[in-house]
């Protein structure tokens, strides 16, 4: 109920009577007021003057923590089991404990820190409280193992276009005329703004004892959200998303992203490859028609990028016209990170 109730006082805007509140919920007037007094506890400014009812203070929207998270879904299956932690060691680590116990697909796991984040190839994710967004989802896809990959794609997508929604919506403070990089994605799932990192996703599989089978796999996403000072080994490279946009409410961030994957999960599901989304994800692909370096375990070798196949591999056009598909390794883009 404290959920509903903060996304009823937060659509108002203005006082909602006590009165109004039991009929809508089917509960007593004393159910309210304990339901009111533990959302003070969480952190909510709530106003309750006599014969008005009870009001949502605008200083509440740096408030952090389950009740909020569920007020505000927008997804329909995705985020119904939810997951909330002020610290833990990892998402993905609570995730697959989650999974290891039967949680159900589409579980979301949440921490405002973390003492082990972790990135690609075992680098360390900064996981400071009250600053960023640290959330791990937990899919059972009816798939081959092989096709498990483009979900990191498929998350970049989501988050890509999840940041471009919040920052796009309007909010205090805000000069909607004011132009501001837009949200990019360098291949396979970096969330590039202004050429600077703002994002990092992993991805970790668990297999069946049955050949060809997922048993469940996660998806770890971390995005720098707050304004904040970087290690001297990411300055230059890592940006946060209120240093470009202004203050972004992490809570709604979270929602806006996990909509646009529950939509674009669906349609990978029913292609059972990227076919539907490689356009929108080729429009957001800050790699496509530039230079590229790859840096291929066998040699590195420059070219063109001209997009993805649907299977998620980056297309490379070579100096003399002949195109390669990247499976793996890492590409360099002029540009971006500091590569030119």
């Amino acid at each position: 109920m404290k959920s509903d109730i903060i996304t009823l006082l937060r659509q108002r805007g203005t006082y909602v009577s006590g009165q109004e509140l039991c009929e809508q919920f089917g509960v007593s007037r004393t159910a309210v007021w304990k339901a009111m007094e533990q959302l003070k506890k969480d952190g909510y400014q709530i106003e309750a003057v006599k014969n008005r009812g009870y009001l949502l203070r605008e200083d509440s929207r740096g408030v952090f923590g389950r009740t909020e998270i569920e007020s505000r879904r927008k997804s329909q299956w995705i985020g119904q089991t939810l997951a909330f932690y002020d610290q833990t060691d990892s998402t993905n680590v609570q995730a697959k404990h989650l999974a290891e116990e039967g949680a159900p697909d589409g579980t979301v796991v949440v921490a405002d820190s973390q003492s082990a984040g972790r990135g690609r190839r075992g680098r360390t994710w900064t996981s400071p409280p009250g600053t960023n967004l640290y959330f791990t989802l937990l899919l059972r896809p009816k798939i081959t193992p092989d096709k498990a990959s483009m979900l990191t794609l498929v998350m970049a997508l989501a988050v890509a276009q999840g940041i471009q929604s919040t920052v796009d919506a309007p909010r205090t403070g805000i000069q909607s005329t004011v132009e501001v990089p837009q949200v990019g994605i360098k291949w396979p799932n970096d969330i590039v703004i202004d050429g600077r990192k703002a994002c990092g996703i992993l991805t970790e599989l668990s297999l069946s004892v049955e050949q060809d089978c997922i048993d469940y796999l996660v998806i770890g996403t971390g995005i720098n959200v707050a304004r904040q000072s970087f290690p001297e080994e990411l300055q230059g490279h890592a940006v946060s998303l209120e240093e470009i946009y202004g203050a972004v409410n992490r809570s709604e961030l979270l929602a806006n992203v996990l909509a646009a994957f529950e939509e674009s999960y669906e349609q990978f599901l029913k292609a059972q490859s990227l076919e539907n989304l490689r356009p929108a994800y080729d429009m957001l692909l800050v790699n496509r028609d530039r230079s590229v370096r790859v840096l291929d375990p066998k040699g590195e070798y420059d070219g063109t990028a001209r997009g993805i196949q649907n299977t998620g591999e980056l297309i490379v056009e070579l100096p003399d016209g002949s195109v390669k598909n990247v499976y793996a390794g890492e590409v360099s883009v002029r540009g971006i990170y500091g590569y030119v």
